[in-house]
Order: C-alpha cells, then structure tokens, then sequence
C-alpha cells in the first residue's frame, strides 16, 4: 500500500533521503561504534554526534551531550542557530540533514530537534543508516509515523530516546511506587493537566506574505508538509499550534505525564476517545465594534489547535485491574478538585491525579506525590524504590549508544505515548467520540477521521 495509506505496511521504503537500500538490508547497518578496531570508536571511548534542527530545543540537548564528540551541525536557519554554531566550531555546519548524514560517514548517533513535522523523516533517515537517535517530543506528528519509527528503530537494533527528561527523574519512579504499592486500592480515573499553550492556537492563517529571511532555507523548513508562504507565526516559534506543523498542547506536553500512569497501571492502547474544546478566536481586546467582536467570538478555525481542551480516552481492563478513563486539561482548564483536598492547597499550572477507591494521589510532572488530604494523618509507608531508576534522562541514552540497556523512553515505549496523545489530537479535530481499533490502526466509526492518522507528504518526500 501507499505512504497515505493508514492500513499500509509501516516499514514502506522511503524516496529522496539517502540511496536507497534494499530489502531488509537497510536495518543491518552496524553503528561504527560497534565494530571497533583500527581508527574505529570502541563502545568504551567517545560517539561522534550530529544534531539537526539545532537552533532552540535541539541546542540543549546537545548540551547535554558534550561529554561526547559533537562534530556535525544541521539547520535550516543558519541565524537562528548561529549560537550552536558558534558553540561547537570544530563541527561541520550544513542545512540539509541528508547531505550531512550522506558526507559524514564518521557520525554514531543523531540529536533530533526540528518542529515536530520533521521528526519522522530525520530519525527513520538516520536509523536506515545505523545511528542511534534523540528525537524531541512528540517523536511524530502523526500516528502512522509512530508505528513507523518504532518499527524502524526496532529493527535497526540501535538506541533511542525520546526527549521526556521526566522520564528519568526520582519524583516520576517515586509516582509510579506509590500507585502500584495500592495505598489508595485501585484506581479507576487519572486527570492531568498543563498550563499550555504558551503560544497562538485558534487562528485564521496570516494573510501577509513577508519576505523570507535570507538565513532561512523555508523549502526545507516546511518538508513534508504543504506549501505556505513564510511566516513569522510558524517559525521559529509558534508553529506548534498549526496542524501542519504541530500537535497542539497535547502533543507537546502530554508525554511528559503520560508515561507515569501508562508504567504505574500497565497501560497499553485505548479503546476510545472523546474531546471538548474551545475552538474560537476571543479578541485581546473588545473595543465598540460589538458586532464584529461576535463575529470573532463565533469563528471557527480549522488550520490551528483550540485554546483549550479536554480530552478523555477509555483503557480496557488489565488482569487485576479494572477500567481506567484518563482526562487531559489544557488551555488553564483543571480538572475538579477532590473534596479532600485543602482550601489552602492550590493545583500547579502541571499536575496529575490519581483517583483510587481509598483516595487520592497528587503529583507534578517531576514533583513529589502526596496523598490527598496532604495532611494524610493515617500510617503509609512509602514502598521501596523499584529497579526502574535512572542515572540521568541523557546519561542513559548515551551509555544505550555505547552497549548499555535501553533509555526509559525509547521509541518503542515513547510511540506508544506519543500515539494515545496524537489520538487526542484527532479528537480535538472531530469534536466526536471515536473507537479505536489499535490492531488495525484505525478509527472504526468515522470513516473521515482516518484521514488523519497518515496525511498525503508533499511531493519530493515520503517515508
């Protein structure tokens, strides 16, 4: 089947990135720091690492990185990035990932930290090379890129990690201790909430058309996805909140919560998903023209995220375990506060609770887990610290790199995440209750809604 198809075989050989390689043959690329030997890198010594999309997040994570060798630098903005640049002069300095990945034969491993439209081309290009990848949150923008990647990276047999820092963090271990040790019985609701968009959502598209930068190359910049004139409301910012470029607040900030309760209650693929959103434009002023402010207060958007949403999704029962309905709040919307909680005790702009039949658990995305009423006057003694602990979120991934175990939010667990949140994301679209069909990777009572989970690529690109 096709690229667009969202039945199609999620190993479809990709066009336009690197000589083509063919049958299974593309996944037996050994890493060079596997091999060893004479002017090769030994697992012990050093990795040879490049970064694309370098200008913002992808800087900081090479940051993370430098007790490596940082020797190749992609970036479609050469301003932009210039202080990355400037950072690591001894690194070869490109605008084109593929150009670089095809010259730089010496490169082990890939720092991904493009918009969210290109991580899929970017990591699958470099794991068919045989590179280890770091790819920014979420990992795709759709959920057929996510089967895709995870597959990818499975096959490839190398090491990857997923940019949720939380991941690794002893506050997150010690939220999934407490809810498995059942101090608060079994739990049937989790909500989680953020205070994002921390960026415009609910826009109609720019009409001007403003030169591009001379430092940009913006037929690059857009990849995979539709023509559009530049604009400085999608880069190098604010395209998170465009569907062509983004995924919302959700796919921005939901995987950093969602692996606490997907590993404390052994969650998998939901059934079904449902959103609530407000998708109109509120003036930041009303002024006297009280007809065209209702006007704007009526229109509808469909290029941009809502300003704020919930969404809902449905987990089947586990053994042991009963149903779970998971709620995300975005936009400065918050969940209900439990009767037990505090007047005093105010919910943080990030948070998440856990609803047990015995009570209640509160925790932040990396904050310590209290039990509600947080002056809990009966016994508990926290469990023990389990086995799932972490010597650092980039730590990991580069011991993964040089033959260690696998990082916390490797693609495989991270697609998992990354696709209950872009499942939302479609909901968010709809505005109707969909069934989800995992096995099948489809949507079973909205045939129109699928169109989503694999849109067409731009001509020149493809998977």
């Amino acid at each position: 089947m096709k690229q667009n198809e969202p039945g199609g075989n999620v190993g479809v050989t990709r066009r336009s990135f690197v000589p083509r390689v063919a049958g299974a043959a593309a996944f037996l690329v050994v890493p060079r720091h596997v091999l060893g030997g004479s002017g090769q890198t030994a697992p012990s010594e050093k990795l040879n690492i490049a970064g694309v999309g370098v200008g913002a997040m992808g800087g900081g994570y090479l940051q993370n990185c430098e007790s490596e060798n940082i020797v190749a630098l992609a970036d479609v903005d050469h301003e932009f990035a210039a202080p990355t640049f400037k950072r690591y002069p001894k690194a070869k300095i490109y605008r084109d990932f593929r150009v670089m990945l095809e010259k730089e034969k010496a490169i082990d491993a890939v720092v991904i930290g493009t918009p969210d439209h290109t991580h899929a081309v970017v990591a699958l290009t470099a794991m068919r090379l045989g590179k280890h990848v770091y790819c920014a949150k979420p990992l795709t923008r759709t959920i057929f890129e996510a089967r895709t990647v995870a597959r990818a990276a499975r096959e490839a047999k190398v090491a990857t990690q997923m940019s949720v820092q939380s991941c690794a963090s002893e506050a997150a271990c010690k939220t999934e201790d407490w809810v498995r040790s059942g101090v608060i019985g079994q739990i049937r609701e989790v909500h989680i909430w953020t205070d994002r968009p921390i960026w415009p959502q609910g826009l109609a598209r720019p009409a001007e058309t403003p030169p591009v930068p001379e430092a940009l190359d913006w037929d690059l910049w857009l990849g995979p996805a539709p023509v559009r004139p530049f604009h400085p409301l999608y880069h190098p910012f604010n395209w998170r909140g465009w569907y062509d470029f983004g995924t919302g607040a959700l796919g921005d900030m939901a995987c950093h919560a969602l692996h606490i309760p997907f590993r404390a209650l052994d969650l998998q693929y939901p059934t079904s998903v449902h959103a609530s959103v407000n998708s109109v434009m509120v003036p930041a002023l009303r002024g006297d023209a009280d007809e065209n402010w209702m006007r704007s207060r009526k229109a509808k958007y469909d290029e941009t995220f809502p300003m704020a949403s919930i969404v809902t999704w449905d987990f089947p029962a586990r053994e042991n375990a009963p149903r779970v309905r998971l709620f995300w709040y975005d936009g400065g919307l918050k969940p209900a506060r439990p009767p037990e909680l505090e007047l005093e005790r105010k919910l943080a702009g990030d948070g998440m609770l856990f609803v047990g039949e015995k009570g209640v658990i509160l925790s932040g995305f990396t904050g310590e887990p209290a039990l509600v009423p947080m002056s809990h006057g009966a016994p508990f003694t926290p469990p023990p610290p389990s086995a799932r602990r972490s010597a650092g979120h980039y730590k990991e991934w580069i011991a993964a790199c040089k033959g260690g175990p696998k990082p916390n939010c490797n693609f495989e667990f991270g697609s998992l995440l990354v696709e209950t949140a872009l499942l939302g994301t479609i909901a968010q679209r709809t505005g109707e209750p969909l069934a989800w069909s995992a096995k099948d990777m489809r949507i079973t009572n909205d045939v129109n809604a699928n169109q989503f989970i694999n849109p067409p690529y731009r001509d020149g690109w493809s998977l």
